[in-house]
């Protein structure tokens, strides 16, 4: 079996994909995660797919997994799968865990969870942050739009030509 990565927070966002609108891992990542089968964890789903509301679990269809390897190289090695993959919600991740029970998938569910509430927080974040450059231009804008006028009101005022001053030479004329 190969070896299982260190559980952090940062490392498990690198299995996060948006998905239909939702933030999810795929089966072949968890089953990783938890250092099973992915055999084993979709068996395992299946045997309990009443726990597993299409809210909490999906399967991509073929053509959003096409498009999804296409665009997405880490996803490479399985180009030739013939079964497309589930995708879990953080929803159907928590309901994992009490189909594999184990400590290991006790500790994975317990990262993931973490990571899921860090997204929630970074996403809310940047909300805040988006709230505030919106509402600095609509101030600006306005700002704005009083100088833009001054500037229209300038153009439009005919120049009225003015005289010449200084030494005129009449030889020219």
């Amino acid at each position: 079996m190969e070896k299982l990565p260190v559980l952090k927070e940062d490392n498990i966002t690198n299995y996060i994909y948006l998905i239909r609108g939702e933030k999810v891992i795929f089966d072949f990542d968890l089953a990783m995660l938890y250092g099973v089968e992915t055999r084993a964890l979709k068996q395992q789903v299946r045997r309990n797919i009443d726990r597993f509301p299409v809210d909490f679990m999906f399967q991509l269809t073929k053509i959003e997994w096409k498009e999804l390897i296409t665009n997405c190289d880490k996803l490479n090695q399985y180009k030739f799968s013939p079964i497309t993959p589930f995708a879990f919600t953080e929803q159907g991740i928590a309901m994992l865990s009490s189909v594999l029970k184990s400590k290991k998938a006790i500790q994975v569910n317990i990262a993931i969870m973490r990571t899921f509430v860090q997204i929630r927080k970074l996403m809310q974040t940047n909300k805040d942050l988006a709230d505030k450059i919106e509402k600095l231009e609509t101030k600006y804008n306005e700002q704005f739009k009083l100088v833009f006028k001054v500037i229209k009101q300038l153009i439009k005022e005919k120049v009225k030509p003015r005289r010449r001053i200084g030494f005129k030479n009449f030889e020219n004329e």
